[in-house]
Order: structure tokens, then C-alpha cells, then sequence
């Protein structure tokens, strides 16, 4: 038997993950693993059979597994049984989801195989491959975008890439446009616009806002990519929380807009945490940052600090609802009470309400 080959290896948009595929004259692998700085949180290499090379044996590959090589698949779980030939590198093409933890693998424009982002964050190994016609412990059959929603999924993202990378069909405009609208109509013109994706792929940028008694920041272009973990936090329900933008307001008499654009910075590094973290950001999260405004230790985003009233009504991002989260500062002893305990983020924003804290920012007193 020779040396695995690596004939692919892709890193995710953040360089949080690399995906790749390995192959030796027996058998094809795709692989998924995290960074070395976060194999604390994701230790498990996820690992999917693509196609045995030789033919498949009669009985699961216990030796290979007692060897630490990669088992080649039973005969009775595979669509060909003869083999198949192994992978021309410049056929191959890796596409990272949306979300930038899970990958699919393409063959000369066919859909070998699935890693769902999900699977990052239980247990156990899940993967879905082609050449698989039986559930084993290796893998789950692929099978086709009307009997599996990990073949559809795929194929979506695979038009997003492309739409995305053609100058014609780029979304960016209409996103922008529809979010800068929403964000006009309730709190005027945009007067400043600062962007902060670096030059790099998803378009990012703050748009700021004011009338007589505050200044307003609002991100975006948050909400093109739809958070990591959210779907095995929420399931059915993930549509209703894995699109954000953030927003920060303070009041006219308590700074100068020098200032308050300086305190509006942190919405820049949070707008990057989701996919920075392989983690997601919802009502009552806390977050620590630099830029909160002297005395307070970081923020507690919620959308609830922001009455009825003055709620915005975003429009929808590929078909998903966007949620507007209000980035509010809090004191060390409200992030400390916000942290020790789980729901403890809700119990601070309501404690906050209680003392008709709003999401303008204006100097007040720790409520806890």
C-alpha cells in the first residue's frame, strides 16, 4: 500500500477549518478539521468515504481501522463494488456553505460528497457521500437534492458561489440597497458609510445615521451569511435566527460625533465574531470589547431593549428574516452576572428595561 496522497485541501473563508481530500491506491477520503488554536472546542477530525479504488471487501475493514488507516467501505453498503478510478486533482472542487463550517466535495461537476456544518458541533462523525447506497458507520448515502436536504443545500450554495462571482448577477447591490432603505426610512439619510470588511469577501459596512438627539450606526451586510451552529441549536426554527445586523445609538448631549463613531467601532469587530468563533450571537449575548465607552467592560446585544414602537422591520435575506440586535454597553459586574449562569443575558436586559434603559445609550448606573 503507498502513502496517502493530499490531492485537495481548502481553508474556510475565516481560516477557521480546512477541508481535504486523501487518497492512497485503495480509497478516497474527504476530511474536515479545525485550527489549532480551536481543537480545544472541535477535537474530531470529520471524515466521509468517498469511493473505494480496489474492490470492496465482503466485510467492514477492521484491519485498516486496526492499522489507523483509512477503512475502505463493505461491499454491501457501495454503489460500485468493482472500484472506481481515483481522482484527477484538477477535476476537484470544494465549496465551504454559507455558513463557513461545513463543505461539499465536487467531481467533474458532480456532488461526491457532504459535510454538514452541523456535524461540527456533536458528538459523532455525519457525513452523506455518492458512492454510499446504505446508512454504516462510516457514512450516509447522498442520494439526490429530492430525497436528501443535504444534496439540495448543496446545490444552492453552489449557485450562491457563482452568483456571488459573476460581476452580472453579484446580489451586493440589491442586499445593500434594500438594508440602506430600511434603515433611511425610519432614521433618515445615510451621512456617513464606512466599510469594514477589509477588502475581503462578504461586503461589510456601517452606515451612519442622525437626527436631533442621537447618532445612529447600523451594519450591513451581516445577514448574507448566515450564522455557524445555528442550525443544530434551532433546527426547524434556525430561518427565524441565523441572519443578523447590529446597530448602536447614543444621545447628541452626552458626546461628539468624533466620539460616538469611536464608541460605534465595536460594531466592526462584532460583526466578524460569528464566523471569527465558529459561534453565533443572539438576544441576551455579551461580548467584551476596547471600544465600549469608559467604565464599561463590553455589550449586551438584544433587540428587546428596543420598544415597539421604534422597532425596524428588515428586509428578508435570501429568504430568511433578519434580525436587528441593539448593541448596548454594560459594567463589569453586569457582564460578570450576565455570564455566570445560563439565560443570565435575558435576566440582565430585563433588569435593564425594569430601569428604562432603552437601546440609545446614555450615562447611567449598573443595574446589578
Amino acid at each position: 500500500m503507498r502513502q496517502s496522497d493530499i490531492v485537495a485541501e481548502v481553508s474556510n473563508d475565516k481560516q477557521t477549518l480546512t477541508a481535504l481530500v486523501e487518497q492512497d491506491n485503495r480509497v478516497v477520503y474527504f476530511y474536515i478539521f479545525a485550527r489549532e488554536d480551536l481543537r480545544d472546542r472541535f477535537p474530531k477530525m470529520r471524515a466521509c468515504w468517498v469511493r473505494n479504488l480496489v474492490p470492496a471487501p465482503a466485510n467492514d475493514d477492521t484491519d485498516a481501522m486496526e492499522q489507523g488507516i483509512a477503512p475502505m467501505l463493505a461491499a454491501q453498503y457501495c454503489r460500485n463494488l468493482e472500484g472506481e478510478a481515483p481522482l484527477d486533482p484538477a477535476q476537484i472542487q470544494i465549496l465551504w456553505n454559507e455558513s463557513d463550517d461545513g463543505a461539499a466535495l465536487w467531481y467533474q461537476g458532480l456532488l461526491l460528497a457532504v459535510i454538514p456544518g452541523w456535524s461540527l458541533y456533536i458528538d459523532h462523525s455525519v457525513c452523506y457521500s455518492a458512492g454510499c447506497i446504505k446508512q454504516n458507520p462510516l457514512t450516509f448515502p447522498l442520494g439526490s437534492a429530492s430525497t436528501n436536504t443535504q444534496c439540495e443545500l448543496a446545490e444552492k450554495t453552489r449557485l450562491f458561489w457563482r452568483d456571488w462571482q459573476n460581476e452580472f448577477s453579484n446580489p451586493w447591490p440589491k442586499i445593500q440597497r434594500k438594508l440602506l432603505e430600511s434603515y433611511e426610512a425610519r432614521f433618515g439619510p445615510s451621512l456617513k458609510y464606512y466599510l469594514i470588511n477589509q477588502g475581503h469577501w462578504p461586503p461589510m459596512a456601517i452606515s451612519q445615521h442622525e437626527d436631533e438627539e442621537n447618532y445612529y450606526f447600523f451594519t450591513v451586510g451581516m445577514s448574507i451569511r448566515p450564522m455557524p451552529q445555528v442550525d443544530i441549536i434551532f433546527n426547524d426554527e434556525a430561518e427565524k435566527h441565523r441572519r443578523i445586523e447590529l446597530a448602536f445609538s447614543v444621545g447628541k448631549e452626552y458626546v461628539t460625533e468624533e466620539n460616538a463613531v469611536q464608541m460605534a467601532s465595536a460594531l466592526s469587530g462584532y460583526a466578524q465574531i460569528p464566523w471569527t468563533t465558529l459561534s453565533w450571537l443572539g438576544e441576551g449575548h455579551t461580548l467584551m470589547s476596547p471600544m465600549a465607552p469608559l467604565g464599561f467592560e463590553g455589550h449586551v446585544i438584544s433587540s428587546a431593549l428596543c420598544g415597539p414602537a421604534d422597532k425596524m422591520r428588515l428586509p428578508e435575506i435570501y429568504g430568511d428574516p433578519v434580525n436587528q440586535f441593539w448593541v448596548s454597553p454594560v459594567f463589569t459586574s453586569e457582564l460578570a452576572f450576565a455570564q455566570a449562569k445560563p439565560n443570565g443575558g435575558f435576566e440582565l436586559v430585563s433588569a435593564m428595561i425594569e430601569n428604562d434603559i432603552g437601546y440609545v445609550f446614555a450615562p447611567r448606573s449598573a443595574v446589578v
